[in-house]
């Protein structure tokens, strides 16, 4: 630990380190897991059940062998909030069960057929640009949680960010023994503790919260309309979930696609948003917020997201623990996503570098040229209500420019063969 070893994933950490280190996943999946219910105008207990429940069951099913921690899905924001403004979020939630159900549906298709055919359509120099823009179409994000683009920037936001983002950049570079494994919690509590100095946090909520509460707990309404909105996002899921897959198993040095395999990643966290969808939550996906704490500590523990996983159920079932961390304000928040969807962008390039990806081809300049400008140029392609942009599009279009490139190399037809 003094020299900041890897914590493995089956590596088992001791007791009085657990909790640190899970509170350290909890709280940087939060700010953004939380914002998903506070748009959808539910109460964001239920979804820290979930989320909680969610993370253990996928990593049962996937036998602990995929550290994953399971937050409030984006993808479903636009075509859940046509339906909720026209039919009620009991129709939502019923599109989720049915989108989960098709998520689980895949899973066992890829388990007959296997996941070989990831490497022909998505080739490193596709898989790079595509896992680097999970990170890099965030950073917008980022900035605005911190108060950055606003038309007024106060000068309170910019110091607690300032604070949150120093302590959490510097400390992974100089802190040593146990405190160079949590730089991104020490930096949440210093980005907070400047927050309660400037004013910026109003405690009354967790005053009047009571000590303990159930969650909000709903059933689904189904609507073949509300479910023709919603079953689309399949396509955006499926392809976020085999992006965070390839750049977690590059962290931890494993081929999660191969063992536990995807076709197990891929039910757990589709079967998490089914359930979701049946209690009143929203749907769950892996989050790139603890793909870079992983990236950025080293602890690779399915042990510490499974702790993670109990504080935050612990935390539904807590009113005033739930109301006191809803105060952590926006720029904390802002700080830590700064640095950790970075490591995300980092680690795509790090898939051309350790694929050496030679750009002498012209097929490997060419994917990875179109996939950065699709992603980044802001081109949308709307079918309905669902709108493919950014890096889901950007994956659409490598993958099928990576097909066409296979079926020319099949025909003999293509000239660095």
């Amino acid at each position: 630990m003094g020299n900041q070893e890897i914590i493995q994933v089956e590596d088992r950490v001791p007791a009085k380190l657990l909790i640190p280190l899970s509170l350290q996943h909890m709280f940087a999946m939060f700010g953004a897991s939380v914002l998903v219910p506070f748009l959808f105008g539910i109460n964001p207990a239920i979804v820290l059940f979930m989320n909680g429940v969610g993370t253990l069951l996928f990593i049962a099913i996937t036998k602990g062998k995929a550290p994953a921690y399971l937050g409030s899905s984006f993808a479903f924001l636009a075509p859940a909030g046509v339906v909720i403004s026209e039919m009620g979020y009991p129709y939502a939630l019923g599109g989720f069960v049915v989108v989960g159900l098709g998520g689980c549906i895949l899973a066992l298709i890829i388990y007959k057929f296997g996941s070989e055919w990831i490497n022909v359509v998505l080739p490193p120099a596709a898989m790079g640009p595509v896992v680097a823009l999970i990170g890099l179409e965030l950073s917008g994000t980022a900035a605005q949680n911190a108060g950055l683009l606003d038309e007024k920037i106060s000068m309170a936001n910019v110091l607690v960010f300032a604070v949150t983002l120093g302590v959490a950049v510097f400390g992974t570079v100089l802190f040593r023994g146990f405190l160079s494994v949590i730089p991104i919690l020490i930096a949440v509590v210093a980005g907070y503790v400047t927050a309660i100095a400037t004013g910026m946090v109003d405690f009354s909520a967790v005053k009047a919260a009571p000590f303990f509460a159930l969650p909000n707990f709903q059933t689904p309404k189904f609507s073949l309309e509300a479910v023709l909105i919603i079953l689309p996002v399949l396509l955006v899921i499926a392809s976020e979930h085999i992006g965070h897959q390839v750049v977690t198993s590059k962290i931890v040095g494993k081929d999660l696609l191969k063992d536990p395999g995807l076709h197990r990643s891929l039910l757990g966290d589709n079967l998490s948003t089914m359930i979701s969808g049946l209690i009143g939550s929203v749907p769950t996906t892996t989050y790139g917020e603890n793909i870079g704490v992983m990236a950025v500590t080293k602890v690779y523990s399915v042990r510490v997201i499974a702790g993670a996983a109990i504080l935050s159920i612990i935390c539904s079932l807590v009113g005033k623990l739930s109301a006191l961390i809803q105060t952590i304000p926006n720029p904390v928040i802002g700080g830590i996503s700064f640095l950790l969807y970075g490591m995300i962008g980092a680690s795509g390039i790090r898939i051309l570098v350790d694929s050496k990806v030679d750009y002498g081809k012209s097929r490997n300049l060419t994917l990875t040229s179109i996939v950065f400008v699709t992603g980044l140029s802001g081109v949308m392609v709307k079918m309905g209500s669902i709108q493919l942009k950014g890096m889901v599009l950007a994956c659409v279009v490598g993958m099928v420019l990576s097909l066409i490139f296979h079926v020319l190399d099949r025909l003999k037809l293509t000239n660095d063969r």
